[in-house]
């Protein structure tokens, strides 16, 4: 399907795989398909199947597989995808969606599935101190905050805590990604596609670990015969 690089990154949230994939895609000049930011749009445009997950999520209810990964494959359609390769953040979640994904990219498939690891304990910290802004998304902390008055430094938008980066919510979402993704894990694991990366320190130090893990299983794969 594409010629580029075809990266899943996986991690729990607040492990900071939305700045590792935007460095990601810049570093292989790769798309980044996040799927918060495609139903961000497809709501804010009234799309079909945006219009179809925001009924959803309005009544409490999770988007089914079917819903997100039609969206995703819509993307993954793109010419830009299957020129230059993809980041995919934020799926799969489950391992039904990775067998989807898998199907829909058969024969070929994805060069690796790059797992960030951090402890859950940072992760608490991390999503607490996490702020947004209101327009255009853009994530800051308490310990980094946008230059004036929490106003964002990209847009000017309203830099705001979320709902849900409140300690309950997060140990929901902590207890959710054990029981759906960690098998997800596993299951890149047993197709020999993992590449589990130390998520701590700093950015840069996260990133240049994710580039050599992932080039080293590049290279492997084209020594093969």
């Amino acid at each position: 399907m594409s010629s580029g690089t075809r990266l899943v990154v996986l991690g729990i949230q607040g492990a900071g795989k939305g700045t590792q994939c935007v460095r990601l895609s810049h570093h292989y000049v790769a798309s980044h398909i996040s799927t918060g930011e495609m139903f961000r749009i497809a709501v804010m445009t009234r799309s079909p199947l945006g219009l179809k997950a925001k009924a959803l999520v309005d009544a409490g209810e999770l988007v089914p597989d079917d819903i997100v990964m039609a969206m995703v494959f819509e993307r993954l359609d793109k010419d830009d995808t299957k020129n230059r390769g993809f980041i995919l953040d934020g799926c799969p979640r489950t391992v039904a969606q990775a067998e989807a994904l898998a199907e829909f990219l058969s024969p070929e498939d994805i060069d690796a599935a790059v797992d960030i690891v951090v402890p859950a304990s940072m992760v608490m910290r991390r999503l607490l101190g996490r702020r947004v802004c209101v327009d255009c998304g853009h994530n800051y902390h308490l310990s980094a905050p946008p230059k004036v008055n929490w106003t964002c430094d990209i847009c000017g938008g309203e830099v705001v805590q979320r709902e849900d980066d409140n300690e309950e919510t997060i140990r929901r979402r902590l207890a959710l990604y054990d029981k759906e993704t960690v098998p997800l894990v596993e299951w890149y694991r047993g197709r020999g596609q993992l590449e589990s990366v130390n998520g701590v320190g700093s950015p840069d130090m996260v990133t240049a670990r994710l580039v050599r893990a992932i080039d080293a299983r590049r290279s492997k794969v084209e020594r093969q015969p």
